[in-house]
């Protein structure tokens, strides 16, 4: 079986891509011309191997797409005419509601449900989203993610699980660095709350190995559960305390590195991947690269050396039947 490569839209977010300045420039001009925002990145797509994206924050996200294209369906066609398709969206914009917030149960289903929607109609059949963030280490009155945060986590995961399974979309959960589905022990707790029927995994590599975790034995402790899985590098853990804020994530850019030049052990993570109901999707992550082109190819060759590998001890397996 050869998979379909895919990448998140935020590949495309680098200002030197727009020949800008600022990320806020980036935004500007997509606000501005969505249409051809979104005609660039499609255009810049078919110079690679990948062919399925995610959507993301803004300027990739749904908003933009229906501003671009008035309509899912016509998003969809725009995409089909150039050989692309959606593979999942990703809950990542700021306007989302706050899961925090138990009495907004109501609101983060309708919300849920609408992205499902639009999804359903673009053709695609992942939702994915992440748990709340972590508090700053130190904080006081300190947060702890212990197992009645936990259970409140899963009861909104298995609510907002069942509604947009009512369109064919899967609930699926990304282990997003310094949240509270970071760390190791942190993914097993939830899994183990939440109803396989209803709820999934989405794993980054990066991210786990970021938290000191080890991505391939969570792939493999999971593997039934996964339907996407996002291929990135890691140079080392996080080894200090960063301060948990709107700046956390620029805080985490160095200790990032491009496809199969960080710690990642690949051909572990390809042959986890390889049992998953996920493996017809390899989802090469890379944030905001100044030439998508070169960077998506790099990707694709690591990843495809990863899937090569399989190959030579008894071929890659086919994926699990879906529960």
């Amino acid at each position: 079986m050869t998979p379909r490569f895919a990448t998140d839209v935020i590949t495309f977010y680098h200002p030197g891509f727009w020949a800008v300045e600022s990320a806020e420039e980036v935004r500007e001009r997509a606000l501005l011309d969505a249409r051809g925002f979104w005609k660039r990145v499609m255009g810049t797509l078919a110079e690679t191997e990948v062919t399925g994206i995610e959507l993301t924050f803004a300027p990739g996200d749904v908003g933009s797409a229906l501003r671009a294209f008035g309509s899912a369906a016509a998003f969809r066609g725009e995409l089909a005419a150039r050989g692309l398709s959606v593979v999942s969206a990703f809950i990542a914009d700021s306007d989302a509601p706050d899961w925090r917030h138990g009495d907004r149960l109501p609101e983060i289903v309708a919300d849920a449900e609408r992205r499902a929607a639009f999804l359903a109609e673009a053709g695609g059949e992942l939702l994915v989203t992440g748990l709340p963030m972590r508090t700053t280490y130190g904080t006081r009155p300190p947060f702890f993610v212990d197992a009645a945060y936990m259970t409140r986590m899963a009861d909104i995961a298995h609510a907002v699980g069942e509604a947009v399974s009512r369109y064919g979309v899967k609930l699926a959960f990304h282990t997003e660095s310094h949240s509270t589905l970071w760390y190791e022990r942190d993914i097993d707790l939830f899994m183990a709350l939440t109803d396989p029927r209803y709820v999934w995994l989405c794993p980054d590599a990066c991210h786990i190995a970021l938290g000191g975790g080890d991505p391939v034995a969570v792939a493999r402790r999971h593997t039934p559960r996964i339907a996407l899985a996002h291929w990135k590098d890691a140079v080392a853990p996080i080894d200090v305390h960063l301060t948990v804020d709107d700046t956390v994530y620029a805080q985490q850019q160095p200790y990032m590195a491009e496809l199969g030049t960080g710690i990642v052990d690949w051909p572990g993570w390809a042959d986890a991947m390889s049992r998953t109901p996920g493996a017809d999707t390899v989802l090469i992550e890379l944030d905001e690269a100044a030439d998508p082109v070169t960077a998506l190819r790099s990707g694709t060759e690591v990843a495809k050396r990863a899937l090569a590998a399989q190959l030579g001890v008894g071929g890659l397996r086919e994926p699990q039947i879906d529960q």
